[in-house]
């Protein structure tokens, strides 16, 4: 209901978008749009008129992405969140592109939601509640928060680190998932634990979920980290669960694309890989996860 980002969509000018409506409707000889003082809205007869011109438009969509993905020279576009693609996509990217060497991938690693009606984009793997309306969505991860610490600031508290030695480190806080109303944070996790003499609020913040790990990594202090992120610093033994409480987070990553996309076999051939990955993944995080947390 914007005739001014209808012309940004559609990369021509305000007037020469109006012009055309006039022309539309001229030709029909029917109002489509009401012209209110500062927006529009759509009479009758246009809201007759746009759930076919919608459909329309979307299956000439999915026809051009059926016959771009036979183009020569394979393409695949993926889109994901910075420390998604730091600390899970890129460390395995090697499998996937031993497996399918005829793939050309690329990865667009930003906090902004691509379009994929307008962007270059085959897949996207999103940080989110999962309510992505008109694409496909499937969970690639299940999510969860505990506090993970480096083994050299364990050794300065003699090899155990204990809840009474969280008073003495900074706490670490990730705030990449703040978006989330009623995100798992330190005052989530420490109310939990039943910890009442430390102030949540303390220490540094980080708006990348991998900046906040890295930043443990090093001896910083201890971070509520996502086992998404963390897992392979974890198995690694970069860095170490001291504690037992582990939270569900109410928010997972999540495989997105255009239903047609799925046609393709560069799509299809990414999807299985990704979801064998995040398997292997599920199968570790059993082995990592505590008794009591099951």
């Amino acid at each position: 209901m914007s005739f001014q980002k209808a012309a940004e969509e559609l990369n021509v000018t305000p007037s020469a978008l109006s012009y055309q409506i006039r022309q539309l409707e001229d030709f029909l000889q029917i109002q489509l749009f009401e012209r209110l003082n500062r927006s529009v809205a759509l009479t009758d007869s246009g809201r007759r008129l746009e759930p076919g011109t919608r459909d329309a438009f979307e299956q000439l969509h999915d026809a051009v992405s059926r016959v771009r993905s036979v183009v020569p020279g394979n393409v695949l576009t993926v889109t994901t969140g910075p420390a998604f693609a730091a600390k899970w996509l890129t460390p395995r990217l090697h499998g996937f592109l031993e497996r399918h060497p005829e793939i050309d991938i690329r990865i667009s690693a930003s906090l902004k939601l691509a379009d994929f009606h307008r962007d270059e984009v085959d897949v996207g793997i999103r940080f989110g509640s999962g309510n992505y309306p008109s694409l496909h969505c499937e969970t690639l991860t299940e999510e969860s928060a505990v506090p993970l610490v480096s083994p050299r600031v364990v050794q300065q508290f003699g090899g155990v680190f204990s809840m009474e030695n969280l008073k003495d480190v900074l706490l670490i806080h990730d705030d990449s998932a703040a978006f989330m109303p009623n995100s798992v944070n330190w005052e989530t996790w420490l109310r939990r634990a039943g910890i009442k003499d430390i102030d949540s609020t303390r220490g540094p913040r980080f708006s990348h979920a991998d900046h906040a790990i890295d930043a443990a990594i090093d001896g910083t202090g201890i971070v509520l980290g996502r086992t998404a992120c963390a897992m392979r610093d974890i198995l690694s033994g970069r860095l170490i669960a001291p504690f037992d409480l582990m939270i569900p987070s109410l928010a997972n990553f999540y495989f997105v694309c255009l239903p047609a996309a799925l046609q393709m076999p560069k799509v299809q051939a990414f999807r299985a890989f990704v979801f064998e990955e995040a398997s292997r993944d599920r199968v570790e995080f059993e082995r990592f996860r505590p008794t009591e947390n099951r």
